[in-house]
């Protein structure tokens, strides 16, 4: 029985990529990430049907949330929660997470309490699948390189997060960050705060450089922590007030972060 060019071809590829795989710590980096931005995809597009029922609406994110909190199984990824007491308040409030990789979608989804959406960047919106499964959601998009888009977008978030009883998810940090700290913060999530007169509620994954490296095209299993701080209240603040209340803010979620980083042993 003679074997075809094709067939060559075939077996070829079943045994060089596994062996790859195995050998090449790059190549298992490109695989895993691959298959990580895929499958978002695939769960986004089984979610959009059963989220379509209701329309745009936040309750649809415990059905994102649900279909996502499997994944850290797929990767080996154990986190651990600390705080979760720090959201046991029946007012609206403003979450403010460090950000560090497409990773954090794991985090976000292991504590997300009910009633919560996150703040996006406008492009995500256009992502296919994950973007109108993100609509459906109620996730709110921001159009960052647009001022006033941006302010408008805030000011209407504050209108909702009080009249809807919503509460707000933020990267203040407004871009990914992988150089194991933390960016200086942006202000919208705080103007937000405080025109809503709600709560500041820090939030702090712990570094992933463990197991996972973008530079070094590295990703493995591993752990993580996630650490709710105590709520940081707005009463009484107004716009001149939120610079200082920025910097605290920040200042607290960075010895968290430091301090979670000695403990897992991540290279600082």
């Amino acid at each position: 029985m003679e074997i075809s060019a094709g067939q060559w071809i075939l077996i070829l590829f079943l045994v060089i990529i596994p062996l790859l795989y195995e050998w090449s710590a790059t190549f298992k980096y490109f695989c895993k990430m691959a298959f990580y931005n895929g499958y978002i995809l695939f769960l986004a597009f089984i979610a959009i049907p059963i989220c379509a029922v209701r329309g745009r609406n936040v309750e649809n994110m415990k059905i994102i949330r649900f279909m996502m909190l499997h994944v850290k199984y797929l990767y080996g990824i154990k986190i651990d929660v600390r705080g979760t007491e720090n959201f046991d308040i029946k007012e609206p409030y403003v979450i403010v997470s460090n950000h560090q990789s497409s990773l954090d979608l794991l985090g976000l989804m292991e504590i997300l309490p009910d009633r919560c959406v996150p703040i996006a960047k406008k492009e995500l919106m256009y992502m296919g699948t994950v973007g109108l499964a993100c609509w459906l959601g109620g996730i709110i998009f921001i159009n960052r390189k647009k001022t006033d888009d941006a302010i408008s977008v805030m000011a209407e978030a504050a209108q909702t997060m009080l009249k809807e009883d919503v509460r707000v998810w933020v990267f203040p940090e407004g871009t990914r960050n992988h150089n194991g700290s933390m960016l200086p913060f942006k202000r919208g999530a705080f103007h937000l705060a405080v025109q809503a007169q709600v709560p500041v509620i820090p939030v702090v994954i712990s570094s992933y450089r463990d197991f996972y490296s973008k530079k070094e095209r590295r990703f493995t299993t591993g752990r993580c922590t996630v650490q709710i701080l105590p709520p940081m209240s707005t009463r009484g603040l107004s716009a001149n007030d939120v610079p200082a209340l920025t910097d605290r803010v920040r200042q607290a979620m960075l010895i968290a972060f430091e301090g979670l980083s000695v403990e897992l042993g991540a290279p600082q």
